[in-house]
């Protein structure tokens, strides 16, 4: 029985970090196409996870709901903070810092 409880957790590890893995990838993505909307310079190229929890989707089902923030500059000389927020695969929103844009 031990067996089969070691197995199981072992799955559900498993499943937790391949699905935190796609959703990184989604948030990166997302992140450099705000900034490339944007016209601004998508930091080191990465996001980091600051918050996960549960929450429920539009239909009532449970997911994980993933907060990753970034930086981007707008002239290469500082750093201002961006986020985005995905509950389950599903992006809930691209937020970033105000800045001032070239004219």
């Amino acid at each position: 029985m031990g067996g089969i409880a070691f197995l199981v957790g072992a799955a559900l590890v498993a499943w937790f970090v391949l699905d935190s893995l796609r959703s990184r990838e989604r948030a990166v993505a997302l992140g450099r196409q705000a900034c490339q909307r944007a016209g601004v310079l998508f930091l080191d190229d990465t996001v980091h996870c600051v918050k996960t929890r549960f929450a429920r989707d539009g239909e009532g089902r449970l997911a994980f709901r993933r907060v990753y923030a970034f930086e981007f500059s707008e002239t290469g000389n500082n750093r201002r903070a961006g986020a985005v927020v995905m509950l389950g695969p599903r992006v809930e929103s691209v937020d970033m810092e105000p800045y001032l844009a070239e004219q």
